[in-house]
């Protein structure tokens, strides 16, 4: 049994309200609001394996299809009629000009009669050339607002990536580590979705102005289920 399986879980995926929205936390490392039919990912970092490339650092060249098989796998399960791209979607400026054909017609076949929207990020400030969509700086949805990076302090109903959060636990001396989804239930900070994306503990002082520490949670994720672990229980590293 692993440490995270001894902890009450909140079921297969998470649910609660986020300024009065529905929202269910999946642990394949998205979001779905039912109310809306509106699916969020963040931090794709497609093409990062071609990126370094280009300055000879040499990857595996399998990120991006990784990535978008796994993509297209929470598309088809929910369906959504809305899907939000929350910015580095892709690795750099030039990442989706040096998209091979065969992964822009995946974009564009999960595209299909769907609304899709690119949000800005800090490594592609720009919007995508030659792929469906709209490009954004931010989006207003109802009462929820989805954008890269978090804005500074607390803020009802912001949806944001950008710092690519996961929590360590230690139970029986064991110790766990995972992305997660980080809430107070005002806001949220999403995990990076890209396959060769790092990440950074909730606990690092980038998240301590962002957040209501006395409701925070830590929805981390699990093999087949996602796990809402209260902040006492969490530790640095």
């Amino acid at each position: 049994m692993t440490a995270l399986a001894v902890i009450r879980d909140a079921g297969s995926r998470a649910g609660f309200t986020l300024a009065g929205e529905r929202v269910v936390c999946d642990e394949r490392g998205v979001l779905f609001f039912p109310d809306a039919s509106l699916l969020a990912v963040s931090d794709l970092h497609l093409e990062k394996g071609s990126s370094f490339a280009r300055r000879g650092a040499l990857l595996p060249p399998y990120d991006t299809a990784a990535t978008l098989v796994r993509l297209q796998a929470v598309i088809a399960d929910y369906e959504p009629r809305r899907v939000v791209s929350l910015g580095d979607s892709f690795h750099d400026g030039g990442g989706a000009e040096r998209l091979p054909e065969v992964f822009r017609l995946q974009v564009e076949a999960m595209a299909a009669g769907r609304d899709w929207f690119w949000v800005a990020g800090n490594h592609d400030p720009e919007a995508p050339a030659g792929l469906p969509g709209e490009s954004v700086r931010a989006l207003q949805v109802g009462a929820l607002s989805f954008r890269h990076e978090p804005s500074a302090g607390a803020l009802d109903g912001e949806v944001a990536g950008h710092l690519h959060p996961c929590a360590r636990i230690v139970r029986r001396g064991r110790s766990v580590r995972r992305r997660c989804f980080a809430s107070d239930g005002h806001r949220i900070v999403m995990p990076a979705f890209g396959s060769y994306t790092g990440s950074l503990n909730v606990l690092d002082r980038a998240y301590a102005a962002l957040f209501r520490w006395e409701r925070f949670f830590a929805y981390m994720l699990g093999r087949d289920r996602v796990f809402a672990i209260a902040r006492p229980m969490l530790r640095p590293g």
